[in-house]
Protein backbone atom coordinates (compact mmCIF):
# COMPACT_ATOMS: atom_id res chain seq x y z
CA UNK A 1 0.00 0.00 0.00
CA UNK A 2 1.39 3.29 -1.19
CA UNK A 3 0.77 6.39 0.81
CA UNK A 4 1.36 10.51 -0.15
CA UNK A 5 3.30 12.16 2.42
CA UNK A 6 3.21 16.59 2.02
CA UNK A 7 5.49 18.66 3.80
CA UNK A 8 3.28 21.95 4.28
CA UNK A 9 4.75 25.92 4.29
CA UNK A 10 6.17 25.98 0.91
CA UNK A 11 4.88 28.43 -1.87
CA UNK A 12 4.33 27.14 -5.37
CA UNK A 13 5.61 28.94 -8.43
CA UNK A 14 6.31 27.63 -11.99
CA UNK A 15 4.57 26.16 -15.18
CA UNK A 16 2.97 22.47 -15.82
CA UNK A 17 0.67 20.80 -18.40
CA UNK A 18 -2.84 19.72 -17.12
CA UNK A 19 -3.47 16.07 -18.48
CA UNK A 20 -6.70 14.90 -20.40
CA UNK A 21 -9.94 14.69 -19.04
CA UNK A 22 -10.98 11.77 -17.35
CA UNK A 23 -14.92 12.82 -17.60
CA UNK A 24 -14.33 13.31 -21.16
CA UNK A 25 -11.92 10.51 -22.05
CA UNK A 26 -14.14 7.64 -20.62
CA UNK A 27 -17.64 8.49 -22.52
CA UNK A 28 -15.53 9.19 -25.94
CA UNK A 29 -14.00 5.77 -24.78
CA UNK A 30 -17.27 3.84 -25.09
CA UNK A 31 -18.25 5.70 -28.21
CA UNK A 32 -15.61 3.91 -29.86
CA UNK A 33 -17.90 0.67 -29.32
CA UNK A 34 -20.35 2.02 -31.82
CA UNK A 35 -17.59 2.02 -34.64
CA UNK A 36 -16.80 -0.90 -36.67
CA UNK A 37 -13.73 0.23 -36.82
CA UNK A 38 -10.60 2.40 -35.43
CA UNK A 39 -11.01 5.17 -33.41
CA UNK A 40 -7.64 6.99 -32.13
CA UNK A 41 -7.38 9.31 -29.11
CA UNK A 42 -4.81 11.61 -28.05
CA UNK A 43 -3.81 13.12 -25.25
CA UNK A 44 -5.80 10.11 -22.88
CA UNK A 45 -5.01 10.60 -18.97
CA UNK A 46 -2.53 7.63 -17.77
CA UNK A 47 -4.78 6.72 -14.60
CA UNK A 48 -6.76 3.87 -13.42
CA UNK A 49 -10.65 4.55 -14.71
CA UNK A 50 -8.77 4.99 -18.27
CA UNK A 51 -7.10 1.45 -17.77
CA UNK A 52 -9.93 -0.09 -16.40
CA UNK A 53 -12.28 1.48 -19.11
CA UNK A 54 -9.94 -0.18 -21.42
CA UNK A 55 -10.10 -3.66 -19.71
CA UNK A 56 -14.31 -3.39 -20.58
CA UNK A 57 -13.53 -2.68 -23.90
CA UNK A 58 -10.98 -5.73 -24.09
CA UNK A 59 -13.02 -7.85 -22.77
CA UNK A 60 -15.83 -7.06 -25.52
CA UNK A 61 -13.25 -7.97 -28.70
CA UNK A 62 -11.48 -4.74 -28.74
CA UNK A 63 -8.36 -4.23 -29.33
CA UNK A 64 -6.54 -1.04 -27.08
CA UNK A 65 -3.04 0.16 -27.18
CA UNK A 66 -2.27 3.43 -24.87
CA UNK A 67 1.18 4.73 -25.80
CA UNK A 68 2.72 7.96 -25.08
CA UNK A 69 -1.05 9.31 -24.48
CA UNK A 70 -2.00 8.16 -27.68
CA UNK A 71 -4.98 5.46 -27.23
CA UNK A 72 -6.31 3.62 -30.23
CA UNK A 73 -9.28 0.96 -30.23
CA UNK A 74 -10.33 -1.50 -32.81
CA UNK A 75 -13.99 -2.37 -32.37
CA UNK A 76 -13.99 -4.20 -35.51
CA UNK A 77 -14.66 -7.53 -34.03
CA UNK A 78 -16.64 -6.59 -30.90
CA UNK A 79 -18.29 -10.06 -29.43
CA UNK A 80 -19.63 -10.06 -26.11
CA UNK A 81 -21.98 -7.55 -24.85
CA UNK A 82 -21.61 -7.60 -21.67
CA UNK A 83 -19.27 -5.66 -19.01
CA UNK A 84 -17.11 -8.02 -16.26
CA UNK A 85 -18.33 -7.40 -12.99
CA UNK A 86 -15.38 -6.27 -11.64
CA UNK A 87 -14.62 -3.55 -13.56
CA UNK A 88 -18.26 -2.89 -14.02
CA UNK A 89 -18.28 -2.01 -10.16
CA UNK A 90 -15.15 -0.32 -9.64
CA UNK A 91 -16.09 3.00 -11.32
CA UNK A 92 -19.55 4.28 -11.94
CA UNK A 93 -18.40 5.67 -15.43
CA UNK A 94 -18.81 1.86 -16.76
CA UNK A 95 -22.81 2.44 -16.93
CA UNK A 96 -22.57 4.63 -20.08
CA UNK A 97 -21.34 1.54 -22.11
CA UNK A 98 -24.65 0.17 -21.62
CA UNK A 99 -26.41 2.64 -24.11
CA UNK A 100 -23.30 2.17 -26.53
CA UNK A 101 -23.83 -1.73 -26.51
CA UNK A 102 -27.47 -1.54 -27.25
CA UNK A 103 -26.58 1.10 -30.54
CA UNK A 104 -23.77 -1.87 -31.39
CA UNK A 105 -25.32 -4.74 -30.63
CA UNK A 106 -28.78 -5.02 -29.62
CA UNK A 107 -27.88 -5.68 -26.42
CA UNK A 108 -26.35 -5.49 -22.99
CA UNK A 109 -25.22 -7.11 -19.85
CA UNK A 110 -24.07 -4.09 -16.60
CA UNK A 111 -23.74 -4.03 -12.82
CA UNK A 112 -24.81 -1.51 -10.89
CA UNK A 113 -21.79 0.67 -11.15
CA UNK A 114 -19.14 1.46 -8.37
CA UNK A 115 -16.57 4.07 -7.40
CA UNK A 116 -16.17 6.66 -4.96
CA UNK A 117 -18.36 6.52 -1.87
CA UNK A 118 -19.96 9.96 -2.43
CA UNK A 119 -24.19 9.67 -2.26
CA UNK A 120 -26.13 7.46 -3.98
CA UNK A 121 -26.07 7.88 -7.82
CA UNK A 122 -29.74 6.37 -8.65
CA UNK A 123 -29.68 5.52 -12.42
CA UNK A 124 -33.54 5.28 -12.78
CA UNK A 125 -32.90 7.87 -15.24
CA UNK A 126 -30.49 6.18 -17.35
CA UNK A 127 -32.80 2.59 -17.36
CA UNK A 128 -35.79 5.25 -17.89
CA UNK A 129 -34.67 6.52 -20.71
CA UNK A 130 -32.99 3.53 -22.83
CA UNK A 131 -37.28 2.16 -21.98
CA UNK A 132 -38.39 4.82 -24.07
CA UNK A 133 -36.37 4.03 -26.70
CA UNK A 134 -37.25 0.31 -26.82
CA UNK A 135 -35.06 -1.49 -24.75
CA UNK A 136 -36.56 -4.17 -22.52
CA UNK A 137 -34.47 -4.29 -19.29
CA UNK A 138 -34.66 -6.60 -16.54
CA UNK A 139 -32.39 -6.05 -12.82
CA UNK A 140 -32.04 -8.98 -10.97
CA UNK A 141 -30.14 -8.23 -7.84
CA UNK A 142 -27.17 -5.77 -8.97
CA UNK A 143 -27.25 -7.14 -12.85
CA UNK A 144 -28.93 -5.39 -15.23
CA UNK A 145 -29.62 -6.80 -18.92
CA UNK A 146 -31.35 -5.12 -21.71
CA UNK A 147 -32.42 -5.40 -25.28
CA UNK A 148 -33.70 -4.19 -28.61
CA UNK A 149 -33.07 -5.46 -32.20
CA UNK A 150 -32.72 -1.70 -32.56
CA UNK A 151 -33.66 1.19 -30.53
CA UNK A 152 -36.06 3.97 -31.92
CA UNK A 153 -35.89 7.24 -31.65
CA UNK A 154 -37.80 8.74 -28.21
CA UNK A 155 -38.52 12.45 -27.28
CA UNK A 156 -37.02 12.13 -23.72
CA UNK A 157 -37.24 14.35 -20.81
CA UNK A 158 -34.87 14.29 -17.87
CA UNK A 159 -36.16 15.16 -14.42
CA UNK A 160 -32.52 16.21 -13.41
CA UNK A 161 -29.37 17.10 -15.88
CA UNK A 162 -27.53 14.01 -15.01
CA UNK A 163 -24.21 13.43 -16.73
CA UNK A 164 -24.39 9.93 -17.13
CA UNK A 165 -27.52 9.71 -18.06
CA UNK A 166 -27.48 12.21 -21.21
CA UNK A 167 -24.43 10.11 -22.12
CA UNK A 168 -26.21 7.06 -22.09
CA UNK A 169 -28.99 8.76 -24.77
CA UNK A 170 -26.80 10.27 -26.72
CA UNK A 171 -24.92 6.99 -26.92
CA UNK A 172 -27.93 4.81 -27.62
CA UNK A 173 -29.20 7.67 -30.03
CA UNK A 174 -26.46 7.83 -32.48
CA UNK A 175 -27.56 4.38 -34.34
CA UNK A 176 -31.30 4.15 -33.32
CA UNK A 177 -33.82 4.15 -35.60
CA UNK A 178 -35.21 7.63 -36.61
CA UNK A 179 -34.98 11.18 -34.28
CA UNK A 180 -34.18 11.20 -30.51
CA UNK A 181 -34.74 14.53 -28.66
CA UNK A 182 -33.45 14.82 -25.10
CA UNK A 183 -34.52 17.59 -23.45
CA UNK A 184 -33.28 18.51 -19.78
CA UNK A 185 -29.72 17.48 -20.77
CA UNK A 186 -26.96 17.78 -18.95
CA UNK A 187 -24.79 20.88 -20.18
CA UNK A 188 -21.23 19.50 -18.95
CA UNK A 189 -18.35 20.77 -21.27
CA UNK A 190 -17.81 16.55 -21.24
CA UNK A 191 -21.25 16.09 -22.83
CA UNK A 192 -20.42 18.86 -25.77
CA UNK A 193 -16.77 17.25 -26.34
CA UNK A 194 -18.76 13.59 -26.70
CA UNK A 195 -21.23 14.92 -29.19
CA UNK A 196 -18.70 16.93 -31.21
CA UNK A 197 -16.97 13.84 -31.01
CA UNK A 198 -19.39 11.89 -32.53
CA UNK A 199 -20.38 14.36 -34.99
CA UNK A 200 -16.90 14.30 -36.61
CA UNK A 201 -17.51 10.01 -36.51
CA UNK A 202 -20.37 10.75 -38.77
CA UNK A 203 -23.41 10.95 -36.16
CA UNK A 204 -26.12 13.55 -37.09
CA UNK A 205 -26.47 16.06 -33.62
CA UNK A 206 -27.95 19.18 -33.39
CA UNK A 207 -27.96 21.45 -29.99
CA UNK A 208 -24.36 20.72 -29.14
CA UNK A 209 -23.93 22.89 -26.06
CA UNK A 210 -28.03 23.75 -24.96
CA UNK A 211 -30.07 21.56 -22.99
CA UNK A 212 -31.66 20.43 -25.84
CA UNK A 213 -30.06 17.64 -28.01
CA UNK A 214 -31.58 16.42 -31.54
CA UNK A 215 -30.10 13.39 -33.04
CA UNK A 216 -30.69 11.66 -36.00
CA UNK A 217 -29.62 8.29 -36.37
CA UNK A 218 -27.35 6.80 -38.96
CA UNK A 219 -26.42 3.10 -40.22
CA UNK A 220 -22.33 3.19 -39.64
CA UNK A 221 -20.08 5.66 -38.28
CA UNK A 222 -16.04 6.03 -39.80
CA UNK A 223 -12.68 6.10 -38.34
CA UNK A 224 -11.57 9.50 -36.71
CA UNK A 225 -8.34 10.60 -34.88
CA UNK A 226 -9.75 13.23 -31.67
CA UNK A 227 -7.86 14.85 -28.99
CA UNK A 228 -9.21 14.90 -25.11
CA UNK A 229 -9.33 18.45 -24.05
CA UNK A 230 -7.39 19.39 -20.42
CA UNK A 231 -9.01 18.65 -17.61
CA UNK A 232 -11.20 21.38 -15.90
CA UNK A 233 -11.05 19.43 -12.04
CA UNK A 234 -7.25 18.79 -12.42
CA UNK A 235 -6.85 22.45 -12.91
CA UNK A 236 -9.40 23.58 -10.50
CA UNK A 237 -7.42 21.27 -7.83
CA UNK A 238 -3.97 22.62 -9.00
CA UNK A 239 -5.42 26.65 -8.97
CA UNK A 240 -6.45 25.66 -5.37
CA UNK A 241 -3.28 24.30 -4.38
CA UNK A 242 -1.23 27.70 -5.28
CA UNK A 243 -4.19 29.44 -3.43
CA UNK A 244 -3.64 27.40 -0.43
CA UNK A 245 0.35 27.39 -0.70
CA UNK A 246 0.38 30.95 -1.99
CA UNK A 247 2.96 31.65 -4.65
CA UNK A 248 2.00 31.47 -8.70
CA UNK A 249 1.97 29.53 -11.41
CA UNK A 250 0.65 28.93 -15.02
CA UNK A 251 -1.41 26.04 -16.44
CA UNK A 252 -1.04 24.96 -20.00
CA UNK A 253 -4.26 22.90 -21.35
CA UNK A 254 -6.22 24.63 -18.49
CA UNK A 255 -9.75 25.03 -20.22
CA UNK A 256 -10.13 28.37 -18.97
CA UNK A 257 -13.95 28.78 -20.93
CA UNK A 258 -14.97 25.82 -18.61
CA UNK A 259 -14.13 27.23 -15.57
CA UNK A 260 -16.40 30.54 -15.26
CA UNK A 261 -17.65 30.15 -12.13
CA UNK A 262 -14.95 28.30 -10.34
CA UNK A 263 -12.31 31.11 -11.42
CA UNK A 264 -14.84 34.00 -9.85
CA UNK A 265 -14.77 32.45 -7.12
CA UNK A 266 -10.97 32.26 -6.57
CA UNK A 267 -11.05 35.94 -7.71
CA UNK A 268 -13.97 36.81 -4.74
CA UNK A 269 -11.46 34.82 -2.66
CA UNK A 270 -8.35 37.11 -3.66
CA UNK A 271 -6.45 35.38 -6.36
CA UNK A 272 -5.35 36.82 -9.22
CA UNK A 273 -6.45 35.40 -12.30
CA UNK A 274 -4.93 35.65 -15.80
CA UNK A 275 -6.10 34.11 -18.81
CA UNK A 276 -5.09 33.28 -22.53
CA UNK A 277 -6.87 31.03 -25.17
CA UNK A 278 -6.16 27.34 -23.41
CA UNK A 279 -3.88 28.77 -20.01
CA UNK A 280 -4.54 30.12 -16.68
CA UNK A 281 -2.30 32.02 -14.96
CA UNK A 282 -2.72 32.28 -10.75
CA UNK A 283 -1.13 34.27 -8.42
CA UNK A 284 -1.65 34.35 -4.47
CA UNK A 285 0.20 36.05 -2.05
CA UNK A 286 -2.11 36.52 0.58
CA UNK A 287 -4.96 33.96 3.11
CA UNK A 288 -7.59 33.76 0.73
CA UNK A 289 -11.14 35.00 1.83
CA UNK A 290 -13.79 32.51 3.03
CA UNK A 291 -16.69 32.85 0.86
CA UNK A 292 -19.82 31.42 0.45
CA UNK A 293 -20.03 27.88 -2.52
CA UNK A 294 -23.39 26.30 -3.79
CA UNK A 295 -22.21 23.22 -5.78
CA UNK A 296 -24.73 22.66 -8.89
CA UNK A 297 -24.85 21.12 -12.69
CA UNK A 298 -22.59 22.89 -15.10
CA UNK A 299 -22.33 25.98 -15.07
CA UNK A 300 -22.82 25.70 -11.47
CA UNK A 301 -19.60 25.72 -9.23
CA UNK A 302 -18.79 21.70 -9.52
CA UNK A 303 -19.06 19.29 -7.22
CA UNK A 304 -15.68 17.47 -7.61
CA UNK A 305 -13.71 21.05 -6.62
CA UNK A 306 -16.22 21.37 -3.77
CA UNK A 307 -13.52 19.34 -1.73
CA UNK A 308 -10.72 21.44 -2.43
CA UNK A 309 -12.91 24.97 -1.78
CA UNK A 310 -13.36 23.44 1.47
CA UNK A 311 -9.33 22.75 2.03
CA UNK A 312 -8.62 26.55 0.96
CA UNK A 313 -11.32 28.12 2.87
CA UNK A 314 -9.93 25.92 6.07
CA UNK A 315 -6.59 27.42 5.58
CA UNK A 316 -8.21 31.14 4.59
CA UNK A 317 -9.48 34.03 6.85
CA UNK A 318 -13.02 34.27 7.91
CA UNK A 319 -15.95 32.14 7.95
CA UNK A 320 -17.39 30.83 4.88
CA UNK A 321 -19.96 28.40 3.88
CA UNK A 322 -20.62 25.23 1.25
CA UNK A 323 -24.00 23.77 0.33
CA UNK A 324 -23.70 20.55 -1.56
CA UNK A 325 -26.48 19.95 -3.87
CA UNK A 326 -25.37 17.14 -5.33
CA UNK A 327 -23.94 14.36 -3.91
CA UNK A 328 -24.31 14.25 -0.05
CA UNK A 329 -21.55 11.98 0.67
CA UNK A 330 -18.75 14.62 -0.45
CA UNK A 331 -18.84 16.32 3.64
CA UNK A 332 -16.75 13.23 4.28
CA UNK A 333 -13.75 15.09 3.77
CA UNK A 334 -14.38 17.54 6.51
CA UNK A 335 -14.19 14.83 9.08
CA UNK A 336 -10.03 13.92 7.85
CA UNK A 337 -9.78 18.06 7.87
CA UNK A 338 -10.51 17.83 11.42
CA UNK A 339 -7.69 15.87 12.06
CA UNK A 340 -5.47 18.22 10.94
CA UNK A 341 -7.54 21.05 13.32
CA UNK A 342 -9.54 22.38 10.87
CA UNK A 343 -13.06 23.94 12.43
CA UNK A 344 -15.77 22.94 10.02
CA UNK A 345 -19.28 22.24 11.19
CA UNK A 346 -21.62 20.02 9.05
CA UNK A 347 -25.36 20.40 9.07
CA UNK A 348 -27.34 18.51 6.65
CA UNK A 349 -26.33 19.40 3.42
CA UNK A 350 -24.39 22.81 4.16
CA UNK A 351 -20.83 23.20 6.22
CA UNK A 352 -19.61 25.98 7.75
CA UNK A 353 -16.29 26.63 7.85
CA UNK A 354 -14.19 28.82 10.26
CA UNK A 355 -10.39 29.60 8.58
CA UNK A 356 -7.44 28.96 10.80
CA UNK A 357 -4.49 30.28 8.71
CA UNK A 358 -3.42 27.51 8.43
CA UNK A 359 -3.36 23.56 9.68
CA UNK A 360 -1.16 20.97 11.66
CA UNK A 361 0.35 17.84 9.34
CA UNK A 362 -1.44 14.41 10.31
CA UNK A 363 -2.74 10.82 9.60
CA UNK A 364 -5.41 11.43 7.00
CA UNK A 365 -7.40 9.06 4.84
CA UNK A 366 -8.62 9.71 1.29
CA UNK A 367 -12.52 9.03 1.00
CA UNK A 368 -12.73 8.95 -2.37
CA UNK A 369 -10.44 10.50 -5.10
CA UNK A 370 -11.49 13.64 -4.85
CA UNK A 371 -11.20 14.31 -0.97
CA UNK A 372 -7.41 12.76 -1.53
CA UNK A 373 -6.73 15.45 -3.77
CA UNK A 374 -8.50 18.02 -1.39
CA UNK A 375 -6.02 16.48 1.75
CA UNK A 376 -3.24 16.96 -0.56
CA UNK A 377 -3.79 21.01 -0.76
CA UNK A 378 -4.64 21.38 2.75
CA UNK A 379 -1.29 19.64 3.06
CA UNK A 380 -0.03 22.13 1.00
CA UNK A 381 -0.19 24.58 4.28
CA UNK A 382 0.15 22.47 7.11
CA UNK A 383 2.79 22.86 9.63
CA UNK A 384 4.50 19.26 9.70
CA UNK A 385 3.68 16.63 7.74
CA UNK A 386 0.56 15.33 6.38
CA UNK A 387 0.33 11.42 5.38
CA UNK A 388 -2.66 10.35 3.35
CA UNK A 389 -3.55 6.72 3.27
CA UNK A 390 -5.99 4.86 1.18
CA UNK A 391 -4.11 7.29 -1.75
CA UNK A 392 -5.26 4.67 -4.23
CA UNK A 393 -8.56 6.93 -5.09
CA UNK A 394 -6.58 9.81 -6.22
CA UNK A 395 -5.05 7.46 -8.86
CA UNK A 396 -7.96 7.05 -10.45
CA UNK A 397 -8.46 10.74 -11.49
CA UNK A 398 -4.44 12.30 -11.28
CA UNK A 399 -2.17 11.19 -13.65
CA UNK A 400 0.65 12.31 -11.43
CA UNK A 401 -0.52 14.92 -8.59
CA UNK A 402 3.02 14.44 -6.73
CA UNK A 403 4.91 15.08 -10.27
CA UNK A 404 2.91 17.77 -10.83
CA UNK A 405 2.67 19.90 -7.41
CA UNK A 406 6.59 18.94 -6.98
CA UNK A 407 7.27 20.27 -10.34
CA UNK A 408 5.47 23.62 -9.07
CA UNK A 409 8.45 24.01 -5.80
CA UNK A 410 6.04 21.82 -3.62
CA UNK A 411 7.26 19.16 -0.95
CA UNK A 412 5.03 16.24 -1.65
CA UNK A 413 5.96 12.73 -2.71
CA UNK A 414 4.45 8.74 -2.51
CA UNK A 415 5.80 5.81 -0.37
CA UNK A 416 5.24 2.99 -0.38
Amino acid sequence: MSVIVVQGYYPLKGEIEIQGSKNAALPMMAAALLHKGATVLDHVPMIQDVFCMMGILESMGCVCCLKDHRLTIDASQVSKAQIPKDRGKAMRSSIVVLGALLGRCGEGKAYYPGGCSIGSRPIDLHLGALRKMGAEIREEGEVISAGAPRLSGADIRLSYPSVGATENVILAAVKAKGDTVLRGAAREPEIDILCRMLVSMGARIQGIGTSSLWIRGVEELRDITYEVPGDRIVTGTYLSAVMAAGGEAVLRRGSPRCLGRVLDTMRTMGARIRLWEDEVGIAMDRRPKAVSVTTGPYPGFPTDLQSMAMAVMAVGEGEGYLKETVFEGRFATAKQLHKMGAEIIIEGSEARIVGKGSLKGAKVRACDLRSGAALAVAGLRAEGKTMITDCCHIFRGYEDICGDLRNLGGRIRRES
